[in-house]
């Protein structure tokens, strides 16, 4: 690692730069040594030819893994850092995160790691989730309550959409924790560090499988063959209400009594 604190590798490249953080594109900068060297270490359970990083901004990361024996390519929003990568020789995507064309950039055996802007987290997890040829691998930072969520456990107030399709999809570690004062500015928030390795998952179509979950967790004080009715026919309902029966003994049983792999086999009964 450099000899150089994150901190102060910060402070040089935006005294260069003669930028300060942007809040509206949720540039939080991470600054924590410990936090940073977990998440490099995360890196290496993984094999990958590809390392992609998204929003590297000033490089608490990025000038890191610069050094790993890799493809290394960077999606960066903000033009002025878009530019300084290019200028150190990296390739760079300017564009947002989640209207890049994945099919052209998610190449195999790729690792992805980011500090992800906080509004945007969620809907990569579920956007790479549905990726027919996943990624090697993520190792990405969340907001606490995103991360609580992705790991969530049944029954439990952060149970919902983004846990079943996260752990349908991937084994899900926890990395390391970062509260505010592991950033420069400081978020209002605490975070929380996942790494994600893909489950062989095949068979079904993952893009309807989304959809029928997303229909199921509608609205959580309904019952799930409420949620459900209006996209299953009298047939399946009724065949519905014998598999929740037979699965979790109860017909009146909510969204959030079945585990992940309750709903997958669920949606496959009912395809």
């Amino acid at each position: 690692m450099s000899s150089e604190s994150a901190k102060q590798r910060l402070d040089k490249v935006l005294s260069s730069l003669g930028v300060d953080p942007k809040k509206s594109l949720g540039q939080n900068f991470l600054i924590s040594d410990n936090v940073i060297g977990k998440i490099l270490k995360a890196t290496e359970n993984f094999q990958f030819k590809n390392l992609l990083e998204i929003g590297p901004g000033a490089g608490a990361l990025t000038s890191l893994l610069i050094n790993k024996d890799a493809n290394f390519k960077v999606i960066e929003l903000d033009r002025v850092f878009s530019q300084y990568w290019r200028d150190q020789g990296l390739e760079v995507i300017e564009a947002d995160a989640l209207h890049v064309d994945w099919d052209k950039w998610n190449l195999p055996e790729t690792l992805l790691v980011s500090n992800l802007p906080y509004q945007i987290s969620s809907s990569l997890v579920i956007d790479r989730s549905l990726d027919e040829a996943p990624l090697t691998g993520m190792v990405l930072m969340f907001q606490k309550e995103v991360a609580q969520r992705i790991r969530a456990e049944i029954r439990t107030e952060h149970y919902g959409m983004l846990s079943v399709i996260a752990q349908n999809f991937w084994e899900v570690a926890m990395v390391s924790e970062a509260g505010p004062g592991d950033f420069w500015p400081p978020p209002r928030v605490a975070s929380r560090v996942l790494s994600f390795k893909p489950k062989s998952v095949t068979g079904f179509d993952r893009n309807k499988f989304l959809k029928f979950v997303k229909q199921g967790f509608s609205q959580r004080r309904k019952l799930l063959r409420s949620n459900l009715s209006g996209i299953l026919s009298a047939e399946k309902r009724l065949q519905l209400d014998e598999w929740l029966l037979g699965q979790v003994q109860n017909p009146q049983a909510r969204a959030e009594e079945l585990s992940p792999d309750m709903w997958r086999r669920l949606f496959l009964e009912m395809s």
